[in-house]
């Protein structure tokens, strides 16, 4: 089984078979983002989807298959009836697969009914994650994200309804110095909104060639300091609403790990930031020449 490019997944994917549907992403032009920037987006063929499940199922370890992640960028925009190919795939070649997921835009969930993705989940789709990354409208605008925060809430809100489990991602710091307030109750109240099972904070990280690299460079765009992003967590902290969210920053990127559930642990972890932010101690993340 051949990998086209680098390998993207979410951080609990990280014991997952992943498996390639799609080259790269639809989108593809967020400005802050250069993940998929080689890769010329296109959607495998069935054929070489099948091919490549079919010689890992030969591997002595696929028994021990757990979990299966369906790359790249954004796998729901396949059509249903392929992915329901896959997914029967999965199931028949990898007998212990417990949890088949992928990543998803908001205009991908919202072209497919409800019965489509009732029919996906039903044959093993258990979780998408949504990179939504802020909840304020100018700030989408700004990214070039494509969609607008009414219409993430409305996908992931759908999601619900079908009964697919959906993991949000946020970026702290992507209001910059002006929006700090902004972003953050943005982002609570679409997490409020939304109520996914799991939400998540990464920070702002930024690579040449980007968009939003060369506003930084050229003095449009003004980054936060470890403390103003502190500021940000407190804030969306203190004004969420979604009992049960399953809430993380504990990604390479983050200056503070936080690990709790909404709304009951907000207290703690509050406490946590404000020890963080007292005391300087931050973490650190090793940066490259072409990283900001």
């Amino acid at each position: 089984m051949d990998y086209e490019g680098i390998v993207y997944r979410p951080p609990s994917e990280a014991r997952s078979l992943i498996i390639q549907v799609t080259i790269g992403c639809a989108h593809n032009t967020c400005g802050f983002c250069n993940m998929y920037k080689e890769k010329k987006f296109r959607i495998r063929s069935l054929a070489e989807i099948l091919a490549d499940l079919t010689e890992v199922s030969h591997n002595p370890y696929a028994p021990y298959i757990e979990k299966v992640f369906l790359a790249d960028g954004d796998a729901l925009v396949m059509k249903t009836e392929d992915l329901l190919v896959i997914l029967d795939a999965i199931h028949r070649l990898y007998p212990g697969v417990k949890r088949v997921a992928s990543y998803g835009t908001a205009q991908d969930i919202l072209r497919k009914s409800e019965e489509e993705l009732i029919r996906l989940r039903e044959a093993g789709l258990g979780i998408v994650y949504v990179g939504a990354e802020s909840g304020d409208n100018e700030i989408l605008k700004y990214i070039n994200k494509g969609v607008t925060a009414e219409q993430t809430i409305e996908a992931g809100q759908k999601l619900k309804r079908c009964g697919i489990a959906t993991s949000v991602t946020l970026i702290s710091g992507l209001g910059g110095r002006s929006k700090v307030e902004e972003h953050a109750l943005s982002c609570a109240k679409l997490i409020t909104a939304m109520n996914p099972e799991y939400a998540s904070f990464l920070t702002l990280r930024l690579y040449e060639g980007t968009p939003m690299y060369a506003d930084v460079v050229e003095g449009r765009f003004q980054r936060i300091t470890p403390d103003e992003i502190v500021d940000e967590i407190e804030i969306f902290l203190k004004n969420v609403d979604s009992p049960g969210t399953v809430f993380r920053t504990n990604h390479a990127s983050n200056y503070v790990i936080l690990a709790g559930t909404l709304n009951g642990d907000i207290p703690a972890m509050l406490k946590k930031l404000e020890e963080a932010k007292r005391t300087h101690h931050y973490r650190k993340f090793r940066e490259t020449g072409d990283l900001l």
